[in-house]
């Protein structure tokens, strides 16, 4: 018990988070993992899909089951390889833990930041974890070290949590850690510290109150965390930090009580999503489509789908920023930007066609939208008075 404990207080309203659980967590004294922790962990979670909610668990502990199954063999070499080796030996005991505490089948996810950068990547892995969810499945989410060279010396899957909040477009994201929350300095060495029960915006003497790594199992610490609740601040995701080790704070978390640090944000999600919509560069080409699509996308809201698309103009591929534009070639309108789901290739093929028609011409499918709702932004029509809408918009 700490001398001066973290109040009570309410979570925000969720639906879906992204549960970030750290090796400390994880970790048996003796080497390899442990059920101690993740037991309560585990029981927070099924509470949760028992309330219809959906958790996605990023979850490190890889390495340091490894490292107990290569022991007498790697000795104390942490250089690049032996990790990627026990990464590699480490993932399929991460997995077995979980799986072992739930009925409900879970698949594993590896990723990289690379992979999250790149936009077809991007749209791959969501729709990936999309789909596991669709089906009740749980997707572990875990950094990709057996290839990730240099995330290796960050150890970050804190901010690996943030970008798969954004990415699925969670509520919430939660970090489980192995102390109550956020100090104005570190409790461990200075019996001052007080805890910060709300944090408003993590600013930089926010970040000057963080200390380094939090254990010897772990290689991330309290400032990878405040970087990871930035991200998803920017995101307009609400970040919570809390003692996965504490029983009661575990008991408690069920009832959507906290006993720790909420990270609010000043951006709503749409706010995000939008803005960010809107200022990703736009490749040089457009999708071109009819009267009836526009007033979908414009009046109600809806995805563009085949059917409304006359054709494309450029050169562009799946993932890529373009813009939408309707009206003659030579007097075209701009409607709304977003991420396409096809190539221009691909949707000069499939050009006015019926959704159920996109695996014959194709022989494949990414789906019925050309671009989804949620990877659009809506434009005010303008005239663009040449026979190219106006690109690159920023």
């Amino acid at each position: 018990m700490t001398a001066f404990p973290f109040r009570e207080q309410s979570v925000p309203t969720w639906r879906r988070a992204v549960l970030k659980v750290g090796s400390s967590l994880l970790a048996a004294e003796e080497g390899g993992l442990s059920t101690r922790y993740a037991l309560g962990l585990a029981h927070f979670i099924a509470a949760c899909h028992r309330a219809g909610r959906e958790v996605v668990l990023v979850s490190s502990g890889a390495v340091a089951a490894g490292r107990m199954l290569l022991r007498g063999h790697a000795g104390e070499d942490t250089s690049s390889a032996p990790r990627q080796a026990m990464a590699a030996l480490g993932q399929t005991q991460t997995i077995a833990l979980w799986q072992r505490m739930f009925d409900r089948p879970l698949a594993q996810v590896l990723l990289t930041h690379d992979d999250l950068r790149n936009r077809r990547r991007y749209l791959n892995a969501r729709a990936t974890l999309s789909e596991l969810l669709v089906h009740g499945v749980m997707p572990v989410v875990n950094e990709n070290d057996t290839v990730a060279v240099d995330e290796l010396t960050l150890g970050d899957n804190d901010n690996l949590a943030a970008i798969v909040a954004a990415l699925i477009d969670a509520d919430i994201l939660m970090i489980a850690t192995d102390i109550d929350g956020l100090y104005t300095a570190d409790p461990r060495g200075n019996p001052d510290a007080r805890p910060l029960d709300e944090v408003a915006e993590v600013t930089p003497e926010i970040m000057d109150m963080a200390a380094g790594a939090g254990s010897s199992v772990g290689t991330g610490g309290m400032r990878t965390k405040l970087e990871a609740a930035a991200k998803a601040a920017a995101a307009g995701i609400e970040t919570i930090l809390f003692n996965g080790r504490d029983t009661e704070v575990m008991r408690l978390l069920g009832y959507d009580r906290l006993r720790g640090t909420r990270l609010r944000t000043t951006a709503t999600r749409l706010q995000a999503r939008k803005y960010w919509l809107s200022h990703m560069p736009a490749e040089l080409g457009y999708i071109r489509i009819d009267e009836g699509a526009a007033h979908a996308l414009c009046d109600e809201g809806a995805s563009l789908l085949p059917k409304g698309v006359v054709g494309a103009s450029g050169t562009f591929q799946r993932g890529d920023m373009v813009e939408i534009v309707t009206g003659d070639p030579d007097d075209l309108k701009l409607v709304a930007r977003g991420i396409s789901q096809y190539g221009s290739a691909e949707l000069n093929r499939i050009a006015g066609a019926h959704t159920r028609e996109i695996g014959a011409l194709l022989g494949y499918s990414y789906g019925d939208s050309v671009v989804s709702r949620a990877d659009m932004a809506m434009l005010e029509l303008s005239w663009c008075g040449s026979q190219h809408p106006p690109m690159h918009t920023s």
